[in-house]
């Protein structure tokens, strides 16, 4: 089995795309080329560190009625769709709230993961916000506007790279496999159905943790490891955010790992259970997942073999590196850069 690979930097982190050749290596050789030309033009688009992105254009217009981008408008629904699955602890309209904390460019060298648990106050799970601004957001397909009080600011954070993930499997599912990793959200699938190990790995120590096989499907890591600092206040602070008190969520989960039908709910799955804490976390994998607590323990959760789940078994092989097929499946990819 031939595979094109490309991996690039893109939003902030690593993207990657891979297509099984088949018969065809130019016509895979084009695919994955279209992916990334898409990947950095919507990175231009959707960044909120870049003022002539549309997302910053958006969130700075004055007006409650907006003309966005298809794209654009299939991103606020997701967030008003995410929130609403959630009960509002997925809520992408705290990006006032996230700037105020410090998160407003380049972070640099995260605070160890470590410190940040010794220096974090008493672990509580997060809350919805009681002001919903998520409620009062929507995308009017007919007129292709978003609608949505002004000063209420959206940030596309991993919702957008679970999206994106999975606007490109609708254009590479012909293929015979493909895989694509859109910094932390992947998303699997192919004609052929080939199974391709996937490895979760500890956000302390880098260690694979477990390693699903899966054919199709979404998988995203959520956490607090990757995108934390110190803030004003000299207090541990990263871009999870308790939504009730709009500052950094601590709950007694570190991170979650995700495997849902779809990249992006794979990633409203993981963000949710990590802000619900050890009591509520297994509830929100329900197709199977890994959860790691503050003290470096674990949990997988044994994929579903329900029809209409995300296709997939544990694997217990160590996975091949990205660039080398095994035998009878697709090259592995690992999932351990949470968003």
């Amino acid at each position: 089995m031939t595979e094109v690979i490309d991996t690039f930097p893109c939003f902030g982190s690593t993207c990657a795309v891979v297509v099984d050749a088949g018969d065809d290596e130019t016509a895979a050789h084009d695919s994955v080329a279209m992916a990334r030309r898409l990947l950095l033009g919507w990175h231009d688009a959707f960044s909120r560190f870049l003022p002539t992105s549309e997302l910053s254009r958006l969130n700075a217009d004055p007006r409650s009625e907006v003309p966005v981008s298809p794209l654009m408008g299939r991103l606020v629904g997701a967030i008003a769709d995410a929130a609403a699955q959630t009960g509002g602890l997925v809520d992408g309209t705290l990006l006032r709230e996230l700037e105020t904390a410090g998160y407003r460019g380049d972070l640099g060298r995260p605070l160890a993961l470590e410190l940040a648990l010794r220096l974090a106050p008493r672990r509580r799970p997060a809350r919805p916000s009681r002001d919903a601004s998520w409620r009062r957001i929507a995308f009017d397909d007919a007129s292709g506007t978003v609608r949505r009080p002004p000063g209420v600011a959206l940030d596309s954070g991993g919702l957008a790279k679970g999206l994106f993930a999975d606007v490109l499997a609708e254009t590479l599912g012909a293929h015979r496999a493909f895989a694509v990793e859109c910094a932390g959200d992947l998303r699997l699938g192919g004609a052929a159905g080939l199974d391709r190990p996937v490895a979760v790995q500890s956000p302390f120590d880098g260690r694979m943790l477990h390693t699903f096989a899966l054919a199709a499907g979404g998988v995203a890591t959520s956490g607090i490891g990757r995108r934390s600092w110190l803030d004003a206040r000299h207090a541990p602070a990263h871009h999870l955010l308790d939504p009730a008190t709009g500052r950094a969520a601590f709950t007694g989960v570190v991170q979650a790992t995700a495997i849902a039908p779809t990249a992006l709910q794979a990633e409203i799955r993981a963000k949710a259970a990590v802000l619900s804490g050890p009591a509520g976390a297994r509830s929100w994998l329900p197709d199977g997942g890994v959860i790691v607590a503050d003290d470096g323990s674990c949990e997988v959760i044994a994929p579903s073999a329900e029809p209409g789940s995300a296709a997939g078994r544990p694997a217990r092989a160590r996975p091949a590196p990205l660039s080398a097929p095994s035998a009878g499946r697709a090259p592995a990819v690992a999932t351990g850069s949470p968003r």
